[in-house]
């Protein structure tokens, strides 16, 4: 079999889906075709390729490539999949190459030979590279297709390169008559994905402003990543953003142009200059090219595929690389008096695009033009909600006068936006410094408290606080000792001092009535308003303030401020029906992305999803939400609250349900990042000791969260439910569990979950009375989730169970069984276990507790693979997991699945 092509990556990225339908198509043992789309370097060798390592070893592999220049070769992709075979008899290999025999004669040989070599063996058969097939070739394809077997026929090739005088043209509209094709279309790597690919290929999580830079300068396709990577030894990404072309690279994309003539050469070099986006009455003006002459130019560069039509009288180079290789390779000052002529006829062509602006000024050496443009465009974006491209333009004029304060708020807001935290640290606390009238320094210090809450800086926090109030004492009454009692209200709201974040909020308000400050006023009201959400007494009015606030704030283009509070209102209690969570998990998504916000328009949105799914009582919705947020977001690099946003909401989902393993990685991923709150592993370490039956670690694990209790200012429903379910699951001691209440119970706790802990209290100690009377006035408390609810039905079955009211037991059983209907773990194992003590038959309260349908979708994927035979160190190239996290997912499934051997997975995920 002929070599594939490798890549610098050691796993493909962002085909799992496209290889899963390869694979059940190959593993089908029937006759199947599939046709792989997609332009140069997009992964189609390198899906094929993943492909092959997935067939089991008694398949017969051919693969053939045609070339450029293959269409007066006849059967070259037959003899390319063939040769070195010494089994291939010479006399048809002579026959196959006789001209003087008829067309069909030769064509019978080419099957003669393939069927030889296949037998009745299963047989995977690959024509790369269509495009470029002979006519004979084209015909073979066709034929092999309507042959019978257990076999599958792959073809590739590149759409733009298929025109009606190829033989490809043909075959492709004759295949979609005659039989059923499997399309496989790839499209370029997504920002995750490519951060995927960097994080693959350096071993570590990869910096955001790194990938959005190489995502952009590559347009996502794999090849050029991984050129570009091989160009740079120790694949230090920032470096490689401004990296040199490889000249192998440089010199393939230039081939593209080498043929053209003067005039059409003169036109895209002055494309490749005028940038991304190239509008057609700029480009004929700066070349002074008519009209007429420019359209011809333009649709020949197009067919080329040079360039695409990328909107109305606007262009672009289809890969951006293409454009850097051209300008490259251009004279400086040719380069400067494009610029110059771009800037010329935008400047005298009145409104245009700041950033166009800026680009050509800067390329031109006019820094007075560009930072004008900049501090314009910066506004503009961030208005936009296109918040990186703020930051690029601001950074651009900073590079020329980084003193000026405008620029810096305006870099310091966008990095925050775009979830820079190093980057907004750095230019907001320079804003604060150069800050020369007390409005910017009360912007610049509002600005600071939150993002270092966001890093996790408390000592900055409380510092910065310090700073407020010095500046609020030297104030008088106004718009600016406003806006900094806003900043502090926000600060003790952010660390947990509800009564000082009231009473500074009301103070702002006070002022922004007195004064008629419209945007101070919306501030204090969301300070205010978060202040009281957090509080179970005032919750109702903290949520109706927001409600309101969110419709001011949209009507005044406030999205920031309408996208925070729509985020609290979501997180807070829960609104009455699954719609009206999803409405208003919509609309934070939208009003965030109209910000630019990038933590709360991806990150937080599917937190929110997975919330979503919690509500309906619906577990595994609930992990695949999160587990699909985790996947997006591990392979950047980042800091403080945003580093593994997941993974502590996962890990608590995993306990639910019982997937210890996972729980176990969880922690150990978590307990590796810096700056942890001091309470989040002693936390998860206690409950998966209590879970697995591991009293010493439990009791260890114990003491260290209640050690640490005092540093978080916070206290939490679930919290505390989770925690004393999983002690009275191990039977820690009674002055144990009293310890715990005291120490997670405040009055922060909503009293459905203090009634509720207390029962189960009351139920440990033998209380049952006392415990009844907390369960059922709390069985219908809209703020417990449906699975908390079945527990407190379950419960209350126990108690009435004790006192014998056998009856009434029962109704509280079948009560508890919609709740738990799409739950899994302990608490269906629970209510299992008091069905089974009154005599009750089974039900499928919980399907999934074994079988192929308990597998979370990462579950069923990892499955597949382990059907198809790949060992847990090739499950973890293929998935981009440590070899560790695949053996917990080996173990999971085999424990799930009942089975003692991979083979019995795959039969049981076959038969399912």
């Amino acid at each position: 079999m002929r070599t594939i092509r490798g890549g610098a990556s050691p796993m493909m990225i962002g085909r799992e889906s496209e290889l899963r339908r390869l694979t059940q198509l190959a593993s089908a043992r029937e006759s199947a075709v599939a046709i792989i789309a997609g332009e140069p370097g997009i992964g189609k060798t390198r899906l094929v390729h993943e492909l092959l390592t997935t067939v089991p070893a008694e398949t017969v592999v051919l693969v053939g490539q045609a070339e450029p220049g293959s269409l007066s070769r006849p059967y070259e992709v037959l003899l390319d999949a063939i040769d070195g075979r010494p089994e291939v008899d010479e006399e048809q290999l002579a026959a196959l190459a006789d001209p003087r025999r008829s067309p069909v004669e030769r064509l019978h040989t080419g099957l003669a030979i393939l069927a030889d070599l296949i037998g009745d063996s299963p047989a995977v058969i690959v024509f790369e590279d269509l495009h470029w097939a002979d006519s004979e070739s084209a015909a073979l394809f066709e034929r092999i297709a309507d042959q019978r077997g257990p076999r599958l026929l792959v073809g590739t090739y590149r759409p733009d390169e298929v025109t009606r005088r190829q033989p490809v043209a043909g075959l492709l509209v004759r295949m979609e008559r005659r039989h059923t094709v499997t399309h496989v279309r790839l499209d370029r790597l997504t920002p995750a994905q490519t951060a995927a690919l960097l994080a693959a290929a350096t071993g570590a999580p990869a910096p955001m402003r790194a990938v959005t830079a190489l995502h952009h300068r590559t347009g996502g396709n794999p090849f050029f990543l991984e050129e570009l990577l091989r160009a740079l030894p120790g694949y230090d990404l920032e470096a490689l953003v401004e990296q040199p072309l490889p000249w192998s690279l440089a010199d393939v994309l230039r081939r593209q142009v080498d043929d053209l003539d003067p005039v059409s050469h003169r036109i895209v070099e002055a494309a490749a200059v005028l940038g991304h986006r190239i509008p057609f009455d700029l480009l004929a003006d700066v070349t002074g090219t008519a009209e007429d002459e420019l359209i011809a130019v333009l649709r020949d560069l197009v067919t080329r595929g040079v360039l695409v039509e990328s909107g109305d009288d606007e262009f672009a180079f289809r890969h951006a690389l293409v454009r850097e290789a051209i300008a490259d390779q251009m004279l400086g000052r040719q380069r400067r008096r494009l610029h110059e002529a771009a800037l010329d006829v935008l400047l005298n062509g009145g409104a245009s695009d700041p950033a166009m602006v800026a680009h050509h000024a800067c390329g031109a050496g006019r820094y007075d033009d560009m930072i004008a443009a900049a501090r314009r465009g910066t506004a503009l974006y961030l208005s936009l909600g296109s918040a990186y491209q703020a930051l690029q333009l601001a950074e651009m004029g900073l590079d020329e006068v980084p003193d000026d304060t405008d620029l810096l708020a305006s870099a310091a807001r966008a990095a925050w936006l775009a979830g820079l935290l190093d980057d907004a640290l750095r230019y907001g606390r320079r804003w604060r410094d150069l800050a020369g009238t007390t409005t910017d320094r009360a912007e610049s210090l509002y600005l600071l408290v939150r993002i270092a809450w966001e890093s996790r800086e408390t000592d900055e926090m409380r510092a910065l606080t310090h700073d407020i109030g010095t500046l609020i004492a030297q104030l008088p009454p106004g718009a600016d000792q406003a806006r900094a009692m806003t900043a502090i209200a926000q600060s003790a709201y952010l660390r947990g001092d509800l009564n000082a974040a009231l009473l500074w909020s009301d103070r702002a308000l006070v002022l922004a009535d007195e004064f008629d400050l419209s945007a101070v006023r919306l501030a204090a009201l969301f300070e205010k308003g978060s202040t009281l959400s957090a509080h179970p007494q005032t919750a109702a009015d903290g949520r109706k303030i927001l409600s309101t606030l969110v419709d001011e704030a949209e009507e005044a283009g406030e999205w920031v401020l309408a996208a925070r509070a729509l985020n609290i209102l979501v997180q807070g209690e829960p609104p009455t029906s699954p719609a009206e969570y999803a409405a208003t998990l919509e609309r934070m998504r939208v009003d965030a992305e109209r910000a630019g916000f990038e933590s709360l328009a991806v990150a937080t949105y599917f937190q929110g999803r997975a919330r979503l799914a919690l509500r309906a009582g619906d577990l595994r919705a609930a992990i695949g939400a999160l587990e699909e947020g985790r996947e997006q977001d591990r392979s950047y690099r980042r800091r403080g609250r945003w580093a593994d946003y997941h993974g502590v909401f996962l890990a608590g989902l995993h306990l639910e349900a019982g997937a210890l393993d996972q729980v176990e990685q969880l922690i150990t991923d978590l307990a590796a990042l810096p700056d942890n709150p001091s309470t989040m592993i002693p936390g998860l370490a206690f409950h998966l000791a209590c879970r697995r039956g591991d009293l010493p670690h439990a009791e260890a694990s114990l003491d260290e969260l209640i050690a640490a209790l005092p540093e978080q200012t916070w206290r939490s429903n679930d919290q505390a439910h989770d925690l004393i379910s999983a002690a009275l699951d191990i039977g820690l001691p009674a002055h144990r569990l009293d310890q715990m209440a005291t120490a997670l119970l405040d009055t922060d706790v909503w009293d459905a979950y203090r009634t509720l802990v207390d029962a189960q209290l009351a139920e440990a100690r033998g209380q049952h009375a006392e415990a009844l009377a907390g369960y059922l006035p709390i069985a219908e408390a809209h703020i417990l989730g449906p699975a908390t609810r079945g527990t407190v039905r379950v419960g209350a079955a126990r108690c009435l169970l004790a006192d014998d009211r056998r009856e009434e037991a029962s109704t509280q059983v079948e009560a508890a069984v919609p709740l738990l209907a799409k739950w899994h773990g302990w608490r269906v194992a629970q209510l299992a276990q008091v069905r089974a003590q009154l005599g009750m038959a089974p039900v499928d309260a919980a399907p999934a507790l074994t079988g192929p349908a308990a597998l979370t979708p990462r579950e069923r994927e990892v499955a597949v693979l382990i059907s198809d035979g790949l060992t847990n160190t090739e499950l973890a190239r293929r998935l981009y997991i440590s070899p560790k996290t695949a053996a917990v997912h080996v173990s999971n499934i085999l424990r799930k699945l009942g089975a003692s051997s991979r083979t019995e997975v795959g039969d049981l995920v076959g038969r399912h």
